[in-house]
């Protein structure tokens, strides 16, 4: 299955990144490169330097110019992540290529590669949890309401990874077909917005 295969990729690279905890510390991904296994590490360790980024950047003494410094990081990193994103749905198209959709096939909602984003963005979410819900500083009413919070995560986690596994189930049976969007984002690309190209008259 390869939610189960993508979960133990992610905690692996969650547990990685954090021996170091530096947002620019070099990946080191211990998969062969074009690999699935690749792409899933590098998928994660992209999505944990911003997490941290975003822990920064929201520092309320932080210096307003070194805070515009961390913004603009994070607005690029979030094109990379994007990129990222699509890098991996390319893959699945690729895969899947030779899969002849039924008549009656249906679209889904969102294609594999943004169900896998959002489950590594919830195995952030679970790990920071779990660091709080046994955090020895904490009151243990906070460690209580952290642990709810981590059972609720978990059974999201739980359905989710069914989700994504049905998904690709049923395209890889023709019962539903991959139709794949560019984000088109248009707030870094100096000719979509507008306080950009009026800078540059």
């Amino acid at each position: 299955m390869i939610s189960e295969l993508a979960n133990k990729i992610f905690n692996q690279a969650i547990t990685d990144y954090h021996q170091f905890d530096n947002i620019d510390q070099p990946v080191n991904n211990p998969y062969e490169k074009d690999s699935l296994t690749h792409l899933l590490y590098l998928k994660n360790w992209i999505d944990t330097a911003q997490w941290h980024m975003e822990d920064v950047v929201r520092n309320p003494t932080i210096d307003p110019v070194e805070g515009l410094k961390w913004k603009r990081r994070i607005d690029t990193q979030n094109q990379v992540r994007t990129d990222m994103v699509e890098f991996v749905d390319s893959y699945f198209l690729d895969i899947y290529k030779h899969i002849q959709a039924n008549a009656d096939a249906k679209i889904n909602t969102e294609s594999p590669a943004w169900a896998i984003d959002r489950l590594s963005i919830l195995a952030l979410k679970i790990y920071h949890m779990q660091e709080e819900a046994e955090r020895e500083t904490a009151s243990e009413e906070h460690r209580l309401q952290c642990l709810t919070k981590l059972n609720v995560l978990l059974a999201q986690r739980d359905d989710l990874s069914l989700s994504i596994d049905e998904l690709l189930a049923d395209i890889e049976a023709g019962k539903k077909y991959m139709k794949v969007y560019k984000q088109m984002k248009m707030y870094n690309d100096p000719s979509l917005n507008p306080v950009l190209y009026n800078t540059t008259k």
